[in-house]
């Protein structure tokens, strides 16, 4: 494994950098959605900065493999989860995610979306006290 030097992605920072930083998150979801890989914990925490300037989206501990379907692009998880276990980080978790169906590559756009708002205010978007409050919000 990789040794990634750097910063963990966090606080607001100006538009252009968030959008620099944008682009190269959407370009390594991009090559993981490709390989049919759903991250399913895309967070601040998971993603570095290096010295350099460039964003490595870290941590596919609980990534899935998926197949293609027929009449989409999307992936499916499957394998060692079962239905309705719940991975991933309560505040970032698509809709569907927190209620433990099935899930693609879309809740990681949902959850880029998050860090991208988040990089933009510096702030966190569903927050709370407790897991249950984060998924109120």
């Amino acid at each position: 494994m990789e040794l990634v030097e750097g910063v963990e992605l966090s606080g607001a920072v100006s538009l252009e950098t968030a959008l620099n930083y944008a682009g190269q998150i959407a370009d390594a979801l991009e090559a993981a959605h490709g390989k049919s890989i759903t991250h399913r914990d895309l967070k601040p925490a998971n993603i570095k900065i290096t010295p350099q300037g460039i964003v490595k989206v870290l941590d596919f501990g609980v990534a899935k493999m998926g197949e293609s379907t027929p009449d989409s692009n999307a992936t499916l998880t499957m394998g060692a989860t079962v239905a309705g276990m719940v991975m991933g980080t309560p505040g970032y978790m698509a809709p569907e995610q927190a209620r433990g169906q099935a899930i693609d590559k879309r809740a990681d756009i949902w959850a880029f979306g998050i860090v991208l708002w988040e990089l933009l205010t510096g702030r966190r978007l569903f927050a709370g006290e407790t897991v249950s409050d984060a998924f109120a919000t």
